[in-house]
């Protein structure tokens, strides 16, 4: 995943208190207390700071909402524009979709957390639920290539597919803590182990 993008916040401001700093504990309020219940007092007072020092930074408590979540959706959409540089068929382009999703779920963990919480109560909400579709729609679309080119099972619907491929991908929000437990790597050899062998077309023995 790029260190940079045209959406993640650079370093500015108070010594402690940059942007980054700033981003970094709003999430963390939003994932324990919800987006809707936390409010801009919440967060200066788990900063130490007034809110006019959080105003110096962003606008609103929308904007950290729409850098938090597009942390993670600028990572997935990083890997999709490094698909065409992947040798091999289909599969291979969508297993490493899969793999790489991984690896951007678990450095962007609290992010990733966030954008799959998120249920379109704002536009910013709405905007990452359509970027959301069109990575679905994205790996629908390899899925049923990867169908045409006789790689994997035909009587599996490419868009359920697609679903609960990402579906345990997404999963590991809810219980994977990086200390101490499984790597990125090691996720994602489990992962693609058990989704593609049971997808993956195989010769007769």
């Amino acid at each position: 995943m790029a260190n940079t993008s045209p959406n993640r916040p650079a370093k500015r401001g108070r010594p402690g208190y940059d942007l980054e700093t700033v981003l970094g504990v709003a999430v963390k309020l939003f994932n324990e207390r919800g987006y809707d219940s936390t409010s801009m007092e919440d967060l200066s007072r788990k900063l130490g700071i007034t809110k006019s020092a959080i105003y110096h930074h962003v606008p609103s408590k929308q904007e950290l909402l729409r850098l938090a979540v597009n942390r993670g959706l600028d990572g997935l959409f990083t890997e999709v524009d490094k698909l065409d540089e992947v040798e091999g068929r289909t599969i291979d382009k969508l297993e490493y979709l899969v793999r790489a999703s991984v690896g951007v779920l678990v450095d962007q963990l609290p992010f990733v957390t966030l954008l799959l919480r998120v249920r379109g109560n704002t536009k910013v909400e709405r905007d990452a639920l359509a970027r959301r579709r069109e990575f679905d729609q994205i790996v629908s679309e390899l899925v049923s290539k990867a169908v045409a080119d006789g790689d994997l099972r035909p009587d599996v619907d490419p868009a359920t597919a697609a679903r609960l491929l990402f579906g345990m991908v997404n999963s590991l929000v809810e219980w994977y803590r990086p200390r101490g437990g499984i790597g990125a790597d090691a996720l994602a050899d489990t992962i693609v182990a058990v989704a593609f062998d049971g997808l993956r077309v195989r010769g007769e023995d």
